[in-house]
């Protein structure tokens, strides 16, 4: 990895977003493909950041502090991701159910999945389920993707899952699910089409439902 990727990654890890933001701009002067600084270094950050919470090394306050550097630094290379990418993989709107308020995850999936070549639209979080239909409809995404980050909010996840039925919008699309309590046998149980593990998985489960 160049010294200016490792720059960056350091920088998010750390929780600044000016260096975070700083750095991005000059690997992308350096002329590294955007999807490179995403996949070597935006991402890994973030990764290590969610491990260093898990050792209880870092608290919520880094937590949010690294989690600014990062949209900071997705925010530099995003334009950059779009112009690369012609064709498209697929549409992917994704949110965050009713009640849960998570973002860490699903931002690490967002990025992987707009360098993955995907156009990404974010919902953001606590979203109400009519508004997951509401978008369904008007969006008309090739999939929709739901997340749930506490066994709280597990019965929003089936709701949409529900309503999509209800709404005659179930075979328009198709649905992914993921989140810390979800499970495969979770995603079988309220008819998803694919359960993301992690981010990876999230991504290339998302490209083998399109064909990509």
């Amino acid at each position: 990895m160049s010294e200016t990727l490792e720059q960056v990654k350091q920088a998010i890890v750390d929780g600044d977003d000016d260096i975070a933001a700083e750095q991005t701009e000059r690997a992308l002067e350096e002329g590294v493909n955007p999807a490179d600084i995403v996949k070597q270094a935006i991402v890994p950050a973030i990764e290590q950041t969610g491990q260093l919470w898990k050792d209880n090394v870092y608290f919520l306050p880094d937590v949010v502090l690294s989690t600014e550097a990062f949209k900071v630094a997705m925010e530099v290379v995003e334009t950059k991701l779009s112009e690369a990418t012609t064709d498209k993989a697929g549409r992917f709107v994704m949110g965050v159910v009713a009640g849960d308020m998570h973002d860490l995850g699903k931002s690490i999936v967002i990025a992987m999945l707009t360098g993955a070549g995907f156009e990404v639209i974010d919902l953001g979080v606590d979203v109400p389920t009519d508004v997951f239909i509401e978008k369904a409809q008007a969006l008309n995404p090739d999939i929709l993707g739901v997340g749930c980050y506490m066994t709280t909010t597990m019965l929003e996840l089936k709701d949409v899952m529900r309503l999509l039925g209800e709404k005659g919008l179930r075979d328009k699309l198709k649905v992914m699910i993921g989140g810390v309590p979800t499970t495969q046998t979770f995603a079988d149980e309220v008819g998803a089409d694919a359960w993301g593990k992690d981010a990876l998985d999230a991504v290339e489960k998302a490209k083998k439902l399109m064909g990509v």
